[in-house]
């Protein structure tokens, strides 16, 4: 790296730092700034993720008053509103980046987030304030969201206005394994809280440690980024003069450059978090939810899987900069779509083979009339909300995970279950003062015996079998779908810093990108458990993570250009 003055009329002198050819090696100042920004971001993912790995839990502490079911959904619903306001974020903090400097934007932003983690820890339980609980709760996940949205984009381009041309993707994809690290670590501290505890006593507060202890992240994340110098792009940008004073308007009031926002989404960012998020989260809550496997021995599969793909990350990334950003993320889009329906499938034949032969040899399937069928996804229904005999059977159904097909039943008559050959009649429930009657109970309770009793005679599991389950393969399907998420994730940083001018660099690749992960990669958890809820299928979810990597795939294809080769310099 050298030093270099430059000179403007308007301006005081300056001294920044011009990138290092691109033949020279990582330099100590470059391996500091890489270490800086990537060590700060783990500990914010890490914050970010707690959350989803005890869904559970928390649906039980926060939503208690609801439905288990819906609990479930309702969960992982308010999990997905941190990412519903990430695009927020990424507009305020984005706006501030590129205004007064990526430095003390993403200091801001961390700051926000440690704290707003700290306290989910000390929140009450439903059962102490009521719904005051989940209010709060809501809204600590939506700081959690919006400092999020600011976080990513000034890390990324931070990190590449430091790399030297024809090492942006070596560089920044450094920044893209703080994602998974962060879900690692958090994995990690979660496992070892929860064996030092006990699960009774982890269910009922030890919980809340990981949440707690990561103030002492905050504190090494601040101390880090106190010590960081804002970037040489943006010192160069101000150094002329040419900093934006709207970098809201420029960003997404001339078409310019809203078109190529809009190509960055669709083309770029959605397909990205749909194969990130499956890859990662809802194959995590595939095991626990559909296929029954403790929550220990899932977190070490995925764990396991984490550590053996992580560094692929940083293979596409420096792959990228010789055969370009495209073709790996497209690839790794068009492999998804191929591949999710067949691989969850294995997935299932690994984790619980008694499972898979059960559905393979023991149909279920639920015979109602489609007037007496409610929405069985909803996010905020009561128990007494599914009182007809389709919503009570395929409610059961539901919550003990099991896979079954929907018939028409004749009109007006009681839903019938059928597994294997035999055939159980659901009862219809009285609802009377915001609860079932007596008799209704005694008539719902028979039902759930004798069906918990067909299921457990056509072999199904109560659980998975840790004896018969093939762990290896598990856990080598789980590095396949980490592989998906590194030829997606590890080259795309470099490509949205490659797209925008610096002026506006920060603003405009921070919409895309968390509109992308926050709204269609957010959302993924919990359309996809609503759409298994309602069909009763345990694989229809893959349906809107397939779909959108394959729209994404097609439209960036066509429409996107290759930037391995833009100098950002030239660009201002």
């Amino acid at each position: 790296m050298r030093r270099v003055t430059q000179r403007n009329p308007a301006h005081p002198p300056l001294a920044f730092v011009t990138p290092a050819p691109a033949s020279g090696s990582m330099t100590p100042q470059d391996r500091r700034v890489i270490f800086a920004s990537s060590l700060g971001t783990v500990f914010e993912w890490y914050d970010f993720y707690l959350y989803g790995a005890l869904a559970s839990i928390v649906a039980k502490q926060f939503f208690s008053a609801l439905d288990p079911g819906a609990a479930f959904i309702f969960a992982l619903l308010a999990f997905a509103a941190g990412f519903l306001v990430r695009p927020f974020g990424a507009l305020v903090f984005g706006r501030l980046g590129d205004m007064i400097g990526r430095k003390y934007t993403f200091l801001v932003t961390i700051l926000i987030m440690g704290l707003s983690t700290f306290i989910v820890g000390l929140l009450p339980s439903y059962g102490s304030v009521g719904v005051a609980a989940p209010v709060m709760l809501i809204a600590m996940r939506l700081l959690q969201g919006l400092a999020l949205g600011g976080e990513y984009g000034g890390a990324a381009t931070y990190v590449a206005e430091h790399a030297p041309p024809g090492r942006r993707g070596a560089y920044t994809a450094w920044i893209q394994t703080t994602a998974t690290l962060g879900l690692l670590l958090s994995l990690i501290v979660v496992l070892g809280t929860r064996t030092l505890l006990g699960e009774a006593a982890f269910a009922d507060w030890g919980w809340r440690v990981p949440f707690l202890v990561s103030v002492l992240l905050l504190v090494v994340s601040v101390w880090i980024r106190l010590s960081m110098n804002e970037s040489p792009a943006f010192r160069r940008m101000k150094a002329k003069g040419r900093s934006s004073k709207t970098p809201l308007k420029e960003s997404f009031g001339q078409w310019r450059n809203l078109k190529v926002v809009i190509l960055a989404l669709v083309g770029l960012t959605a397909g990205q978090a749909v194969v990130w998020y499956s890859g990662q989260f809802y194959a995590l809550f595939f095991l626990t939810q559909a296929l029954k496997v403790d929550n220990a021995t899932a977190n070490l599969m995925m764990a396991a899987a984490l550590v053996v793909g992580t560094p692929f990350f940083l293979l596409f990334g420096r792959l990228s900069d010789r055969i370009g950003r495209k073709p790996i993320i497209m690839a790794g889009c068009l492999l998804a779509a191929l591949s999710y329906f067949p691989l969850f499938g294995a997935l299932t034949q690994a984790a619980n083979p008694d499972l898979a032969a059960a559905q393979a040899h023991a149909r279920v399937v639920v015979h109602a009339d489609d007037a007496q069928c409610s929405f069985q996804g909803s996010p905020i229904a009561r128990e007494t909300d599914f009182a007809s005999s389709c919503d009570i059977a395929k409610r059961f159904l539901a919550q003990n995970s099991v896979s079954y097909e929907n018939a028409t039943g004749e009109a007006g008559k009681p839903a019938t279950v059928t597994i294997g050959a035999k055939s159980i009649v659901a009862p219809t429930a009285v609802v009377g003062r915001g609860k079932f009657d007596d008799a209704s109970m005694r008539r719902i309770a028979a039902f759930e015996r004798e069906v918990a009793a067909a299921l457990e005679a056509a072999g199904y599991p109560a659980a998975a079998d840790p004896a018969k389950m093939n762990v290896p393969m598990v856990i080598a399907l789980l590095v396949y779908l980490v592989i998906l998420v590194a030829m997606v994730y590890g080259p795309i940083a470099a490509m949205l810093v490659e797209l925008f001018p610096t002026r506006i660099r920060y603003t405009s690749m921070s919409l895309p990108y968390h509109i992308g992960n926050g709204w269609f990669g957010g959302l993924l958890p919990t359309t996809a458990f609503a759409i298994v809820a309602h069909t009763g299928n345990m694989y229809a979810g893959l349906w809107y993570p397939v779909a959108i990597a394959a729209a994404t795939c097609v439209i960036g294809t066509l429409f996107i250009r290759e930037t391995k080769d833009v100098d950002i310099y030239a660009m201002d």
